[in-house]
């Protein structure tokens, strides 16, 4: 079972496959995962239950006192972060402060490295939230996931804990009027004698007429990467055939990025 947790609300600079160098921050517990979703290629492994770790959430005012120390020590040493990314262990926006952690890290990221960007990695489920969405617009890089535009692809591959309608979904990302990127995650396998392939011809027209609504600025195209939880019976897309997709997306005129 993976377990790959960050032990700390700031972690990094590391180089991110698809951001650069990223400073990232977790404003999630340290020792557990704390998420909406049960994704069953998730690297921080199961969620268990998040209503008995609301408590070990980090205060607003640590997050803002460790960042400011990360990011003074970095000016210091001439080290300007690419990036600083909201991402951790579980759904960044299910803090309860994340809109006024937002406005901080944009006041303390002008103070310290003004050319930086601020990154946001949700899984999308908080945004029907006004004030979650507003926190998202104000940030540089707005990303968002979208597995699947079917109900019951989504129900399998990402487990959500609260119901979840897809083409609700959907309507919210439309929403954002192209101000956010669109991070897909494709793989294969078997998970409880079910078959996972959200690369099929029909998943993938799909997801192209999705993407043709949503108009998002940029579509980011992935595959795992970690070992996943669910015990190895899910494969990951080689990078050839995720090309190929990305092909399919830029037809659309939608710039695409692909990681392997």
């Amino acid at each position: 079972m993976a377990t790959f947790l960050f032990d700390d609300i700031i972690f990094g600079p590391v180089k991110s496959r698809r951001l650069g160098g990223s400073l990232g921050i977790n404003l999630l517990p340290t020792k557990r995962k704390f998420c909406n979703f049960n994704c069953i290629y998730c690297e921080c492994g199961w969620t268990p239950d998040i209503e008995k770790a609301v408590s070990y959430l980090p205060r607003r005012e640590d997050v803002y006192k460790a960042l400011d120390l990360k990011l003074s020590g970095m000016k210091a040493k001439s080290r300007s972060p690419d990036v600083i990314t909201y991402a951790g262990n579980g759904e960044p926006t299910l803090h309860p402060d994340f809109p006024g952690i937002i406005d901080d890290s944009i006041i303390l990221r002008d103070k310290y490295f003004p050319k930086a960007k601020i990154a946001v990695l949700s899984n999308s489920t908080t945004i029907d939230d006004p004030l979650i969405k507003a926190a998202l617009l104000k940030v540089d890089v707005n990303i968002l996931k979208l597995d699947s535009a079917f109900d019951s692809t989504v129900k399998i591959h990402n487990q959500p804990g609260i119901n979840i309608n897809v083409e609700e979904l959907i309507n919210n990302l439309v929403g954002f009027n192209g101000k956010l990127i669109i991070q897909t995650l494709f793989l294969r396998g078997n998970y409880n004698g079910i078959v996972i392939d959200n690369t099929t011809p029909a998943e993938i027209n799909a997801w192209l007429k999705t993407l043709s609504r949503i108009r998002p600025s940029e579509v980011m195209i992935y595959t795992i990467s970690r070992d996943t939880p669910e015990g190895g019976q899910l494969n990951n897309v080689p990078v050839k055939e995720l090309r190929v997709i990305a092909a399919l997306v830029e037809k659309l005129g939608i710039k695409t990025q692909v990681s392997g």
